[in-house]
């Protein structure tokens, strides 16, 4: 049974879990694993839904200002479900936000999230990160530069992406995506020697929350927590 990602009453609950829960995401990816290893996890696929069918919905939201390129259809799930009520209770709010377009443009975010992270490309995450996950990744960037080690990552493939919850509360919403990707990472020293981490394809599960307050002027989905699923 869907459980919701807030507490009844309580307004936007991200803030309770984002500290612990950015700082082992932050911790694994400084030693160069993004999560655990887990058998390969299928989309899911509401029941009288076939695989890369979805809904049809609005016009699609935007990350990072811009809309995202084409990727393979990705199953969202049923608008009769509790979780695709919840969704519903989105679009209703904003007819701009269509479900299947939001997961393609939240994948491009995913991407480019954690090659960014990688990079220490401050600029790029901050235009996709809330302001607290920022000062967050923003430490973890500074205390690799201190140790003068440098991060490599290659996302191979993004296995799946699937919206596993979803609340809106006032005019605040909150969306959950699971994402499984297969990824190398390793921390480098100056000489370019591996510190930690490995060259050996990884596959690797991630929850990440994306928030926005629907209505304003910024169309951009952040990141407001993260955690290894």
């Amino acid at each position: 049974m869907q459980t919701s990602v807030f507490q009844n009453g309580s307004g936007l609950q991200i803030g309770l879990v984002l500290f612990g829960a950015i700082a082992i995401f932050l911790v694994l990816r400084l030693r160069s694993v993004l999560g655990k290893r887990v058998g390969f996890e299928r989309p899911l696929v509401p029941p009288g839904q076939t695989p890369g069918q979805a809904p049809v919905f609005g016009g699609g939201p935007v990350i990072e200002g811009q809309a995202a390129p084409a990727s393979p259809a990705r199953p969202v799930p049923d608008p009769h479900s509790a979780l695709g009520e919840r969704l519903m209770r989105i679009v209703n709010a904003d007819p701009n936000f269509d479900p299947p377009k939001f997961l393609e443009s939240a994948e491009q975010s995913f991407r480019q999230i954690v090659t960014s992270f990688a990079a220490g490309d401050r600029g790029a995450l901050k235009t996709l990160l809330s302001d607290t996950v920022y000062q967050t990744f923003d430490s973890a960037i500074s205390a690799r530069e201190a140790a003068n080690e440098r991060h490599r990552t290659e996302i191979k493939a993004v296995l799946s992406a699937v919206i596993e919850d979803a609340e809106l509360i006032g005019n605040e919403a909150a969306v959950i995506v699971r994402f499984t990707s297969d990824q190398i990472n390793l921390s480098l020293d100056t000489a370019g020697n591996p510190v930690n981490g490995t060259e050996a394809v990884t596959e690797l599960v991630d929850l990440w929350t994306f928030e926005r307050v629907l209505g304003s002027k910024d169309p951009v989905w952040r990141l407001a927590a993260a955690r290894s699923g």
